[in-house]
């Protein structure tokens, strides 16, 4: 038998620590590079700029070490240990990598956003620290330990679908059916990581784990596939992108940058299948531990970013948020770009929770909404010298079902993340206001906008406090306007019908 192999506490806590501050400013390069083509590829105006945004938020967040997005993640950490591999410690395997977590979150230089909340169904206590993670282990033969870390934000972690399908069903036919389904909450152009087989819980994770793996769809479809998997991840591709929801949905060629599948055997009676989409916020990395140090993961080439810079466009109309009319509101057509300058509120589930609390018992708010724009978002703490730390959007939708009382307090705009849902659109119209999208993956370059912030209300609930910011130029685009009309509806329908017909004349 071999010598057994020491894996000291400190050395698994600090790798864990370094892994998930160095992921959550560095993008993988092979998600930088897929983007970066997807770009190039782009035919629609408003999807190359998206993209745009985030590639030149990363490489603002690859310069000044802070978050490529300002929800830094759900940690998962999967573990292959191998079974020479004894754990140096007194404490649980759970206890020491949530070590790694507590010390990265916490990094003074660059402290990340804690959302990980406990007692899940009812109080929903912020953790404050980010753990516990979630952990798969398998022990396997070797000397080594092999760490995959991963930080999945909400916005895409929420978009996890799963059907027990039987034997015979269409696993194509359903991904095509559940991508519209899933909006652009997920931030598209990402990827999508499918499991199939096992029970329940093994498709899942089989899923998730397919997205530790690098972006190679290109390599794959130019040598043609070898087995049945591969021949799948190809169709699959090439179908999700012709249905033309493209980047941060707003319309275009690139939904997806890979389809990647793992699959397991399962009971003859059934087909477990897990989908699970990967945001712009790609975030994992790799590291193994032999017993004779922490391992530090190499600082990647900052010249190997695409020369992709972002400025506000020309073409784009500047708006004064302290000046804002409903005759200016009304003003606006789905698809504008806007520059918003002035003073807006901020506010996300908790806060909306607890004025619709608050109305109920008949109290007095803390806040004016009337003639305001308030924006959804949880920002990062700010580090010496910021205003606010990385402060993009959050999923719009999760504020659906109090639009119409904050509708009814007289606000004139909502700023959010992807698209709203139906019901929420037809509000919108009813009380002819509008509602405007900021690009999701892009937080650090959105922060770069906003020149004053401070707490309004309800300090106790921490980044879902109701903040003032003062902004500069930050970039919008009308995603819903007066009328109804929803550009998350109507821009990729253009863009499905004209892939379709590219196709054709090929």
């Amino acid at each position: 038998m071999a010598n057994m192999v020491t894996i000291r506490e400190e050395d698994l806590i600090e790798s864990v620590a370094d892994a998930l501050q160095y992921i959550s400013y560095f993008h993988p390069m092979d998600y930088i590079r897929a983007l970066g083509a997807a770009y190039e590829r782009e035919e629609n105006p408003a999807a190359k700029d998206a993209m745009a945004q985030v590639l030149a938020n990363s490489k603002m967040c690859a310069q000044g070490h802070r978050p490529i997005c300002q929800d830094t993640g759900i940690v998962n950490v999967f573990l292959k240990w191998g079974q020479n591999c004894r754990l140096e410690s007194d404490k649980s395997l759970q206890e020491v990598v949530d070590e790694g977590v507590r010390r990265a979150y916490n990094h003074s230089e660059n402290k990340l956003r804690a959302s990980i909340v406990a007692d899940p169904a009812f109080t929903r206590r912020n953790t404050k620290d980010n753990t516990p993670c979630t952990m798969a282990v398998e022990m396997v033969p070797g000397s080594t330990v092999h760490v995959d870390v991963a930080a999945k934000g909400g916005g895409s972690e929420n978009k996890t679908k799963f059907k027990m399908m039987n034997p015979s069903d269409s696993i194509v036919d359903w991904v095509l059916e559940m991508i519209p389904q899933m909006g652009a909450g997920w931030c598209p152009p990402g990827q999508i990581g499918i499991g199939i087989g096992g029970t329940a819980e093994k498709a899942v994770l089989l899923a998730k784990q397919s997205l530790m793996e690098e972006i190679d769809i290109h390599d794959v479809k130019a040598r043609g596939p070898q087995n049945d998997i591969e021949a799948l991840r190809v169709e699959l591709y090439d179908k999700v992108n012709a249905l033309g929801i493209g980047a941060q949905g707003l319309g275009g060629l690139t939904t997806v940058l890979d389809v990647k599948i793992k699959d397991w055997p399962c009971h003859a009676a059934g087909k477990p299948v897990a989908m699970i989409p990967n945001c712009s916020a790609t975030r994992h990395a790799h590291f193994v531990l032999d017993g004779s140090g922490p391992s530090f993961l190499e600082t990647p080439n900052l010249d190997e970013w695409p020369d992709v810079s972002w400025a506000p466009d020309a073409q784009a109309k500047r708006v004064n948020l302290d000046t804002l009319t409903h005759e200016e509101v009304q003003s606006w057509k789905h698809g504008d770009r806007l520059l918003l300058n002035g003073k807006m509120l901020t506010g996300r589930d908790a806060a909306h929770k607890r004025i619709q609390d608050m109305l109920s018992r008949g109290e007095e708010l803390p806040v004016e909404f009337r003639g305001r724009a308030i924006y959804y978002v949880g920002p990062v703490d700010p580090v010496v010298g910021e205003v606010v730390g990385p402060a993009g959007p959050t999923t719009a939708t999760r504020m659906d079902k109090f639009t119409d009382m904050m509708l009814d307090l007289g606000l004139l705009a909502m700023i959010g993340k992807a698209e709203r849902g139906q019901g929420a659109t037809q509000v919108i119209a009813k009380h002819k206001v509008a509602y405007l999208m900021a690009v999701g993956g892009a937080a650090y370059l959105v922060a770069r906008a906003i020149r004053e912030a401070k707490v309004l209300a309800f300090e106790d609930l921490g980044m879902e406090a109701i903040y003032e910011f003062s902004v500069q130029d930050m970039p919008v685009t009308v995603a819903v306007d007066s009328e109804g009309n929803n550009v998350h509806q109507l821009a990729p329908l253009v863009w499905k019908e004209r892939i379709a017909r590219e196709s054709e004349t090929v």
